[in-house]
C-alpha cells in the first residue's frame, strides 16, 4: 500500500512538472517564431520601382521589332531566328509579353490597388496609372487585343484567366487613364522621392504622361484622324517633353544589366549585325550618328578575330549586313562586298551604346518633338512651324548620343553641318519626319515597329528571304505566347476570332 502511494505521488509530481514546462514553452512561442528583421509591409514606391526597371526591353525586341524595321539582323537560325527570316518563333515573340505582364503590370496594379484610398499617396497612385498605361500601350501595339480590364487581378481577385479586351477598348482605357492621372498629379501633395524614374518630380511626370498621350493620339492617324487631332492638341497644350533632361529612360548598372547589352556582350557578341538599310541611310546623309553607333572589325574571319586591333568606327568604312540571307547564302554577299566573312560586317558598338550598363530610352524629347512636327505638318498644331519641331527633334537625338557614353557624343558643329546639308522639305515632310523618328527610336524596337506600321516610313524594301513564313511584305504584329494558347485558350480564342488569325500577317486595329 505504501509502495502504491509513493508511485501515485511520483506520477502526480511528474505530470505537474510536464504541464508546467509545457506552459512555459508556450509562453512567448509566437513571438519567438517571428522574424524581427523581415518587413511586414512594403512601401508601394518600391513596388513601382520594380515595375519601372522591368520596362527595359529584352533581347527579343532585337530579333523581331528591330529586325522588322531593318536596323539589326543576324544570318543565324536557332535561338536568333525571327524577323531575319520572317518566321514565327514564339519563344522570341513572347519575351516582352511575359516581362511586362509578370514584372510590370502585376506591380503597377498592386500599387494602384494599394494607394487608391490613400489620400496622402495620391501622386504615387497617379504615377502608377501613367506607368501602367505606357506598358499597356507597348503591349497592345505589339499584339493587338490583350488582357486589360482584368489584367493584374490574379493576386487580388484570384482571377487567373483574364478576358481579352479589343484594342479599341484598350486605347479608350489608356487615353482615359493618362488624361485623368496626369491632370491629378499635384506638387502640393506628398512627393515620392524614392521614385527612380523622376525622383517624384511632378512636372516631369506630367510631361511623361502627356508625351505618352501624344504618342497614343498619333497612333490613331489612320483609324480616326479627328480623335487623333483632338488628343494631340490636348497633350501639346498640357505640356510635353522638350529637353533630354526630361526623357523617360531606365538606368542600368552592374546589378541590373541592360538585357540587350548583356546579350551582345556575351553569347551573341559576334552573331548580330547592323542592317544594311540602316547603315546605308546614315552614310548617304553623312549622319554623324553613324560614328556613334557602329563598329566594324575589318577583316575578321571569325568571332575571335573581332579584336580591338581590327575595330574602326570610321563612318566611311561601315558596311551593313543585307537582309534575306542565312549563314550559308550570305557568303555570296560577302564575296560581292569583298569581305573576309560575315564577321566583317558592321555591328552596334558594344563598348559604347550597347554596354551592359547602357540606359534604355522609352519616351524621349526627340521622339516627342518629331511627332509634333508631323502634327504641325498635318495642320493640327499652330504657332510653331513643322520645320522648327523637326530640327529640334533631330538635334535632340544627336545630343542624346552622349547619354550612352561620352565617346558617342556628337559635336554641335557636326549637328549644324548635318542640318544644313539635310534641310526640312515640306514636299516630302511626312517621309522625312518619320525616317528621323526611325533613327531616333533606334534600340527602342517596339516604338520603331509601331511607328513604321502607322506611318509607312522609312520606305523599306521587303526582306526577300525565300523561306519566309508571312504572306505579306512585312510582319504586322507579334503572335501570342504558347502559354496563353494552352492555358487561357478559351479567352485568347475569342480574341483571335475577333481580330483575325494569330499570325504575323494580321494587322492590329489602328493599322488599316
Amino acid at each position: 500500500m505504501k509502495l502504491r502511494y509513493k508511485y501515485f505521488t511520483k506520477t502526480l509530481i511528474i505530470s505537474f512538472l510536464l504541464c508546467f514546462l509545457a506552459s512555459s514553452c508556450d509562453k512567448g512561442f509566437d513571438e519567438l517564431n517571428v522574424n524581427k528583421t523581415a518587413p511586414t509591409s512594403l512601401n508601394p514606391a518600391f513596388t513601382l520601382n520594380n515595375a519601372t526597371v522591368n520596362l527595359s526591353f529584352p533581347t527579343g525586341t532585337v530579333l523581331y521589332e528591330m529586325g522588322i524595321v531593318q536596323q539589326m539582323v543576324s544570318p543565324n537560325s536557332g535561338v536568333l531566328a525571327g524577323a531575319n527570316f520572317n518566321q514565327d518563333i514564339r519563344d522570341n515573340t513572347a519575351q516582352n509579353w511575359q516581362r511586362y505582364y509578370r514584372s510590370v503590370i502585376r506591380n503597377t496594379y498592386d500599387v494602384i490597388n494599394t494607394t487608391k484610398s490613400l489620400t496622402n499617396r495620391s501622386n504615387l497612385f497617379n504615377m502608377a496609372r501613367i506607368l501602367q498605361s505606357y506598358a499597356f500601350l507597348v503591349l497592345t501595339d505589339s499584339y493587338g487585343d490583350i488582357p486589360y480590364s482584368e489584367a493584374g487581378k490574379g493576386y487580388t481577385d484570384q482571377l487567373t484567366f483574364p478576358k481579352y479586351d479589343t484594342q479599341q477598348a484598350v486605347y479608350a482605357g489608356i487615353i482615359k487613364e493618362l488624361t485623368e492621372a496626369t491632370a491629378a498629379l499635384d506638387a502640393s501633395k506628398t512627393i515620392e522621392t524614392a521614385d527612380i524614374l523622376y525622383g517624384g518630380n511632378v512636372n516631369l511626370w506630367k510631361k511623361f504622361g502627356n508625351s505618352v498621350l501624344l504618342r497614343a493620339g498619333m497612333r490613331l492617324t489612320k483609324i480616326d484622324a479627328a480623335q487623333a487631332q483632338q488628343l494631340v492638341q490636348k497633350a501639346f497644350q498640357a505640356g510635353v517633353m522638350e529637353l533630354n533632361s526630361e526623357n523617360a529612360f531606365i538606368k542600368h548598372d552592374a546589378n541590373y544589366l541592360n538585357s540587350i547589352g548583356a546579350t551582345l556582350n556575351s553569347t551573341e557578341s559576334s552573331n548580330i549585325y547592323l542592317g544594311a538599310p540602316f547603315v546605308n541611310y546614315l552614310q548617304q546623309t553623312n549622319d554623324p550618328r553613324l560614328k556613334s553607333i557602329a563598329l566594324r572589325y575589318v577583316g575578321a574571319k571569325s568571332g575571335n578575330d573581332q579584336t580591338n586591333a581590327r575595330a574602326t568606327s570610321d563612318p566611311s568604312l561601315q558596311i551593313g549586313m543585307p537582309f534575306g540571307f542565312d549563314n550559308a547564302s550570305i557568303s555570296s554577299e560577302v564575296n560581292k562586298s569583298k569581305l573576309a566573312s560575315f564577321y566583317d560586317y558592321s555591328q552596334l558598338d558594344r563598348t559604347r551604346m550597347a554596354k551592359t550598363t547602357s540606359p534604355m530610352f522609352l519616351v524621349t524629347a526627340s521622339q516627342t518633338q518629331l511627332l509634333l512636327a508631323e502634327a504641325t505638318q498635318r495642320g493640327w498644331i499652330t504657332g510653331t512651324t513643322a520645320e522648327t519641331f523637326f530640327n529640334k527633334g533631330t538635334r535632340l537625338h544627336m545630343e542624346q548620343m552622349a547619354l550612352y557614353d561620352g565617346n558617342s557624343a556628337v559635336s554641335a558643329s557636326a549637328i549644324d553641318a548635318y542640318q544644313k546639308a539635310n534641310p526640312y522639305n515640306a514636299s516630302t515632310a511626312l517621309e522625312q519626319i518619320n525616317t528621323q523618328y526611325w533613327i531616333s527610336s533606334f534600340l527602342n524596337g517596339p516604338e520603331a515597329f509601331a511607328n513604321f506600321r502607322r506611318s509607312g516610313f522609312p520606305n523599306l524594301s521587303p526582306n526577300p528571304f525565300p523561306g519566309k513564313g508571312i504572306k505579306g511584305n512585312f510582319i504586322r504584329r507579334l503572335t501570342y505566347p504558347n502559354s496563353e494558347i494552352s492555358v487561357n485558350s478559351k479567352l485568347v480564342g475569342e480574341a483571335i476570332t475577333r481580330m483575325g488569325a494569330d499570325d504575323l500577317d494580321t494587322r492590329v486595329w489602328w493599322d488599316k
